[in-house]
C-alpha cells in the first residue's frame, strides 16, 4: 500500500505502436481479496481476545475486517480511478493477505496496483500518486470520528480483560502494547462525550474503529514518506521536480537516524550494568556517557520506532531514494501544487514518531499475576 511503481518508457527509434490492453486477471484479485477477509477477521478476533484459529471466533472480528478493508479499497481505488481518469492503464488493487496473526496481528500488508502504462506527464503523476492517500485519510477520519462518538462504557474492556477487575481492583495497567501518539488521533479523541470511556493507548486497540482509525492514519503518514516511489514521492516530485533529491536524501538520513534511537536505548540499557570483562569495560567506558547524555537530554529519541530503519531500508532497495524522472519539465497547476502542501500537512498530523512499541510489566506486577493464575488454575 503506498507503493505505486511508475512503468519507465522504452526508449526507441520507431514510433511507439498502441498494445491492446492485457486482460485484468479478476480471478486471482477476488481470491486475494477473500483471503484478505479471512485474514482480516482472523486477526479482529485476535484484537478483542479470542482465539484467531477457532472459525466460530471469526464473527468477532467482522468489524474490524469490514472496516479495514473499507480503508484498504478506498486507498487503492483512489489511486486505479486517478489513473482510469487519465487513460493510464494500472491492474485493479492485489490484496495482501497475512494469516498468521501471531506474527503480523493487522492480517494484512495492505494492497498493491501496477501501472501497465508509462505515465509522463508530470501532473497526471501528481493525481495519481496523491488521490489514494487522500482517500485513505478521509476514510480513516470518518472512521475515527464514528468511533469516538459511539464509545461502549468500560464495561468493554472488562469483558476483555476481567484480569483488570479481579487482580488490579479495576485499574487498566500501564504496560503492554501501546499504539503512538498521532496528533490527529488525539485531537479527534475530543469529540468524545464527556461521560465516555476514552480507553488508553495501550487498550484502544481492542475497539475497532479505534484501531483501523488509528492504522489508516499511520499508514497514510507511512505512504506520504516523499521518498522514492511512495505515494508522497510522487507527490513531492510533482511539486519540486528534480529538486526533491536534496530533501529525499535529507530525509532519509533523518529515518535511519530515528530508527536508530532503540537500537541506542537497548545499548544504553545493557551498558548500565557492570562486568569483569575488558572488552565490554572498554565500550562501556567509550560509549555511557554519550548514551547518558542522550537519556537525559532527549529521551524520547530512545523511545522511536524502530520501524523507521526498517522503512527507510524497504525504500532504499525497493524503490530508490529518488524519484525516476518524468519527461515533463511543466509545473503542476496551482490547485494541484495546494493540494500537494496539503497532502504534506496531512503527513505530519498523522506521523507517529514512535509507530507501535512495548511498555514491559514490572516484575512484582508480573509476579502478583502469575500468582493470581495459579491459585486461579487451582481453585
Amino acid at each position: 500500500m503506498g507503493y505505486t511503481p511508475i512503468r519507465p518508457e522504452p526508449v526507441t527509434e520507431t514510433p511507439s505502436v498502441a498494445l491492446p490492453r492485457p486482460p485484468q486477471r479478476i480471478g486471482l484479485h477476488l481470491l486475494l481479496v477473500a483471503l484478505t477477509f479471512v485474514s482480516t477477521l482472523m486477526a479482529g478476533a485476535q484484537w478483542v481476545g479470542k482465539n484467531p484459529f477457532e472459525i466460530t471466533n471469526w464473527s468477532y472480528g467482522l468489524p474490524y475486517s469490514l472496516l479495514l478493508m473499507l480503508f484498504i479499497a478506498s486507498h487503492e481505488f483512489g489511486h486505479y480511478f486517478a489513473a482510469r481518469y487519465h487513460k493510464v492503464d494500472v491492474t485493479l488493487p492485489y490484496f495482501i493477505p497475512i494469516p498468521f496473526v501471531f506474527l503480523f496481528p493487522f492480517g494484512t500488508m495492505g494492497a498493491v496496483i501496477k501501472m501497465r502504462s508509462p505515465v509522463q506527464n508530470r501532473n497526471v503523476l501528481f493525481d495519481i500518486g496523491v488521490a489514494g492517500p487522500l482517500a485513505g485519510f478521509v476514510v480513516s477520519v470518518a472512521i475515527l470520528i464514528v468511533g469516538f462518538l459511539t464509545l461502549p462504557g468500560v464495561e468493554y474492556i472488562y469483558q476483555i480483560h476481567p484480569e483488570y477487575l479481579t487482580r488490579f481492583g479495576g485499574q487498566i495497567p500501564e504496560w503492554g502494547l501501546y499504539f503512538g501518539d498521532i496528533p490527529l488521533y488525539h485531537w479527534l479523541a475530543a469529540l468524545a462525550p464527556a461521560d465516555a470511556f476514552v480507553p488508553p493507548m495501550n487498550e484502544m486497540y481492542h475497539y475497532p474503529f479505534l484501531c483501523v482509525g488509528w492504522f489508516g492514519l499511520f499508514v497514510t503518514a507511512l505512504n506520504l514518506v516523499p521518498l522514492g516511489q511512495l505515494d508522497g514521492g510522487h507527490i513531492l516530485y510533482g511539486l519540486l521536480g528534480n529538486a526533491h533529491r536534496h530533501i529525499a536524501k535529507i530525509l532519509w538520513w533523518a529515518m535511519i537516524l530515528l530508527g536508530l534511537g532503540p537500537v541506542f536505548g537497548y545499548l544504553y540499557d545493557v551498558l548500565q550494568h557492570d562486568s569483569p570483562d575488558q572488552l565490554y569495560t572498554w565500550i562501556q567506558t567509550a560509549f555511557l556517557p554519550l548514551l547518558q547524555w542522550m537519556h537525559d537530554t532527549v529521551p524520547f529519541y530512545f523511545q522511536a520506532w524502530s520501524g523507521w530503519l526498517v522503512w527507510a531500508l524497504f525504500v532504499r532497495f525497493l524503490t530508490g531514494i529518488a524519484h525516476p524522472p518524468v519527461p515533463d519539465p511543466q509545473p503542476l497547476t496551482p490547485g494541484r501544487k495546494i493540494l500537494g502542501w496539503i497532502a504534506i500537512l496531512i503527513f505530519f498530523l498523522c506521523v507517529a514518531y514512535n509507530g507501535i512499541y512495548d511498555v514491559p510489566a514490572p516484575p512484582d506486577a508480573v509476579t502478583h499475576w502469575m500468582s493470581g493464575l495459579v491459585q486461579g488454575m487451582v481453585q
